[in-house]
């Protein structure tokens, strides 16, 4: 039986390293030919990188990738590809050049523009208009790019494609992670492809850029909307199928191996992409090493954790900053935390910086009662000496704040905020405990202690403080954040559900008050549909109280 072997190449590349990114796209198609594919796939914008951003504006850097998109045309002498790059015709367009035998067949220029969350294509590139199709191994093929298959109106590209003749509908995409969402295109791709009677291959791309992770786990469907291969999440590969089409003429050639990727559960998906993000942030920006202030409570040992399966325990190390006010179970806790991790600790205390703080502070200070201010001179020590250590030893600072506390302002702006990468930045507290439990059961024992998983969550900036003191409860907290920032429901919607009117109020004021805390802080990794960042973009002067009654 004649068969079109396709081979989608998810592949890591790095925003703006064309010359990098190039080399890649080339290995990649004689991986392909190697295994006998008559189409390689590789992702949107996989010669500059995804998103490329504000660099599209700079005449130069499109000149350099329409250059380097020629070199990858060249490149493929007996094998076909698509690959993702940014033509310039009357404007700037989102592009995936068609090659074969070293020429290129076609440019299609993708359509749906997202202007939406992470997304504003809209302020780089032009629509495109037509939708092509190619005879590929004798099977009429349709390119199309990311969005373009997520509309399904009878102009939409697959739509027409499918009319055109296209036996198979290949779409290349850059689409970020957040925790679901594989569930969602697995679903679209599969009815896409039993509504048109296609065969159905989606190729996503892999890495961390900036906030965003790209999970990969591309797919093939057939016509019937079952899936017939799958690539892993959060790796490189080069995914194969066999697809049995009409008028295919793929010859004798070698069975294609056996490959289950592996499965995850919720946790471990959200620790891998995690792990991915900080991993290729720390690289692509130029570190090898990080530092963590490992205080040892449950935040900080998580993005320890976190810090040394992305860069090995080699490249990690944590420094505790005891105050008069840390309590001995900290201390503990934290030496076995790295211990547990194979991470060297030192320990700096802050305890003479702090008092001569208050020293030259006392007359301001004179006749006030001990607050907020002195509390976060403490947090602000730490911060300048974790910087300090940065500066000296050429070190990432990782922060460990979480989504609950930066969406409530529960954080030292120049203190516990101060750092390159903020890791859980969009992991609410409540997943942080998940994650915990998730990265002790891999090994033979846990990393993380039992002690930090069970005490109560206390920045330790006063006696017998609790973050509940100034804080709903976690377990409530969390899904009253999520409806307010995630799901946008105002607050008679969200008390609507059957939430504390008082436990509400304070959450969205906390949230509303604390936005210019977050604008900043460093950027982290989104794994929720909603971050703090690219995705929610509010006004820091902003006179709209969400609790008020109009």
């Amino acid at each position: 039986m004649s068969t079109l072997r396709v081979a989608l190449a998810q592949i890591n590349v790095t925003v703006g390293d064309l010359a990098g990114n190039t080399a890649k796209i080339i290995d990649y198609v004689a991986r392909a030919r190697g295994i006998g594919a008559d189409l390689a796939a590789f992702p949107e914008l996989a010669v500059t990188g995804y998103p490329p951003e504000d660099l599209v504006l700079r005449p130069r850097f499109v000149d350099d990738n329409l250059e380097r998109m020629r070199e990858v045309v060249s490149a493929t002498q007996g094998i076909a590809a698509v690959f993702g790059f940014v033509d310039r015709d009357t404007g700037l367009r989102n592009a995936a050049a068609v090659a074969r035998d070293g020429k290129l067949l076609g440019v299609y220029h993708k359509r749906r523009l997202p202007n939406y969350g992470v997304f504003d294509e809209h302020r780089y590139f032009e629509p495109g208009v037509e939708c092509p199709v190619y005879e590929i191994g004798g099977v009429t093929v349709g390119f199309n790019v990311c969005e373009d298959i997520w509309f399904d109106g009878g102009d939409d590209a697959a739509a027409r494609q499918s009319r055109a003749g296209a036996r198979l509908i290949v779409t290349i995409n850059g689409s970020p992670y957040h925790a679901g969402k594989l569930r969602e295109r697995e679903d679209m791709v599969s009815r896409m492809a039993s509504r048109h009677g296609v065969h159905a291959a989606y190729l996503n791309l892999v890495g961390g850029q900036d906030e965003l992770v790209f999970d990969g786990a591309s797919m093939v469907f057939g016509p019937d909307g079952r899936i017939i291969a799958r690539g892993g999440q959060f790796e490189e590969e080069l995914v194969a199928a066999d697809l049995d089409v009409e008028g295919a003429r793929g010859g004798a050639r070698a069975p294609l191996r056996d490959r289950t990727p592996r499965e995850y559960g919720e946790a471990g998906e959200v620790y891998a992409a995690l792990t991915l993000g900080t991993r290729d942030y720390a690289r692509k920006c130029g570190f090898r090493d990080a530092l963590v202030a490992l205080s040892g409570g449950i935040d900080s040992s998580l993005v320890a954790a976190i810090a040394v399966d992305a860069l090995g325990p080699e490249n990690v190390s944590a420094v505790f900053m005891p105050s008069r006010f840390s309590s001995e179970r900290s201390l503990l806790d934290a030496r076995a935390v790295s211990e547990n991790l194979g991470i060297g600790l030192r320990t700096i205390s802050i305890e003479g910086p702090f008092s001569a703080c208050l020293d030259a502070l006392a007359e301001d200070f004179r006749g006030t009662e001990w607050g907020i201010a002195e509390e976060n001179t403490q947090s602000r020590i730490r911060g300048n000496l974790i910087m300090a250590l940065s500066n000296k030893l050429g070190r990432l600072v990782l922060t460990t704040g979480n989504k609950s506390e930066m969406a409530t302002g529960y954080a030292t702006i120049y203190g516990d905020m101060a750092g390159g990468f903020a890791v859980i930045k969009d992991v609410p507290k409540t997943m942080v405990y998940r994650l915990a439990e998730h990265r002790n059961s891999r090994g033979a024992a846990p990393v993380i202690p039992r002690s930090v998983l069970e005490r109560a969550p206390s920045a330790e900036l006063r006696p017998d403080q609790k973050d509940e003191d100034s804080l709903p409860p976690y377990e409530t907290l969390d899904p009253i954040l999520k409806a307010y920032v995630e799901d946008d429901l105002d607050f008679d919607q969200i008390v609507g559900q059957g939430f504390d009117e008082d436990a509400v109020r304070q959450a969205v004021t906390l949230v509303d008050r604390s936005e210019y805390k977050r604008r900043q802080s460093p950027p982290g990794i989104k794994i929720t549909p909603r971050n703090f960042g690219r995705d929610r973009r509010m006004p820091i002067a902003n006179r709209y109280a969400a609790c008020q009654r109009t």
